[in-house]
């Protein structure tokens, strides 16, 4: 034989195609005419879901740990909500080297609410805007593989009406429950 190798594709670069087509899926769903902004957040909740399915993998296989750090923003007199993730180093939480595109700030649309819920606090915070850039992650993706468990409840500002809860466990299994209710409960009707 020749001894022609052939190479594979490594995980990283599975995750990467992963994430592409999720992005262009998201952008094409938020061309739709009707319920646009419900299908745009729904479609931005599934990323973040999915970024955050990427820092869990990428801290266990570069040992560092990764963290969302979610924000609360004032913008023209309304509070608008930011995520973005960080990278624990040796001067501490900063933004990650690598997967710029992958881990940039984004903000939810002005119309919600965020409440996040971590096991084990009564009451978790936002950090200002001001405050973001050496801030503590308030959700961790350690590199031995486990996650700080929790929730992030989106709800319509006007009415407080619960729209999503994206719920994670210890090992960053996530989940996107429409009305914080699995998928299978949830009436059409309602």
């Amino acid at each position: 034989m020749n001894g022609v190798r052939q190479r594979g594709f490594s995980l990283l670069e599975l995750l990467v195609a992963l994430f592409v087509i999720v992005l262009v899926t998201s952008l094409a769903t938020l061309n739709v005419g009707s319920g646009g902004q419900d299908l745009q957040l729904e479609s931005q909740l599934k990323a973040m879901a999915d970024i955050n399915s990427f820092a869990a993998d990428e801290a266990q296989m570069t040992g560092r740990d990764f963290g969302l750090l979610l924000q609360q923003l004032n913008v023209d007199g309304e509070p608008v909500y930011r995520y973005s993730w960080r990278e624990r180093r040796e001067e501490g939480w900063r933004e990650p080297e690598s997967g710029k595109d992958v881990f940039a700030e984004r903000d939810l649309p002005a119309s919600v609410e965020v409440e996040l819920l971590l096991e084990g606090q009564a009451e978790s915070e936002f950090y200002p805007g001001t405050e973001a850039a050496l801030a503590t992650p308030q959700v961790v993706f350690y590199a031995s593989g486990e996650v700080t468990p929790g929730a992030v409840d989106i709800r319509r500002r006007r009415d407080s009406t619960l729209l999503w809860r994206l719920e994670w466990d210890l090992l960053g299994r996530s989940e996107l429950l429409p009305r914080g209710e699995p998928a299978d409960d949830v009436d059409d009707d309602a």
